[in-house]
């Protein structure tokens, strides 16, 4: 019988195969939700998906695109606002 605390759907369970033979169930948090533009509401490219503490090991350059509003906004809202703040 597992845990407690691993007795709901929240964890992926995967099946892993010992050095000894023996087949053990490992519980493993699910991958959060893929970000999304906060206007738009699009899938946002080159946001990865995953826990915090595998978004912690990555370099910066691979957390969001390295431009204004990047990881907040889409490529066409974020050129809708530069287009408008270029006009004022």
């Amino acid at each position: 019988m597992p845990a407690l605390r691993y007795r709901s759907r929240s964890y992926k369970r995967t099946f892993k195969r010992t050095p000894g033979g023996k087949t053990v169930l490992r519980y493993k948090k699910k991958k959060p939700s893929k970000h999304v533009c906060a206007v738009c509401g699009e899938v946002l490219h080159g946001v990865p998906r995953g826990r915090p503490y595998e978004i912690r090991k990555l370099s910066k350059s691979q957390k969001r695109p390295n431009r204004p509003y990047g990881g907040y906004l889409c490529s066409k809202c974020s050129r809708k606002v530069f287009k408008a703040e270029a006009r004022l």
